[in-house]
């Protein structure tokens, strides 16, 4: 699957992370909902660290279809939750 991180670009995630990933959108989900500042900025991170752990940058001449897009590492809380629906930040 391909995964676009705000002003960093996209990256090529294995489809057998999406659980993973899932969870991790949960937690910022959860902080979101509570507006828990500091456990909001430790999810996010969290997440976005791992997609970039597990994916492949795809070259920036390379254009491709996202199908899903995360905030941007210093996103406010009040960021994100506006681009969540009821599901989080990642579909399923």
């Amino acid at each position: 699957m391909i995964v676009r991180i705000l002003t960093e670009g996209q990256l090529e995630v294995p489809d057998s992370s999406i659980d993973e990933l899932n969870a991790l959108d949960t937690k910022v989900l959860e902080t979101c909902q509570a507006k828990d500042e500091a456990a909001f900025r430790l999810a996010l991170d969290t997440l976005l660290e791992r997609v970039r752990e597990i994916g492949t940058p795809i070259p920036l001449d390379r254009l491709v279809e996202s199908d899903f897009v995360l905030p941007m590492a210093d996103s406010t809380l009040d960021e994100v939750e506006a681009m969540m629906s009821e599901e989080g930040l990642i579909p399923g």
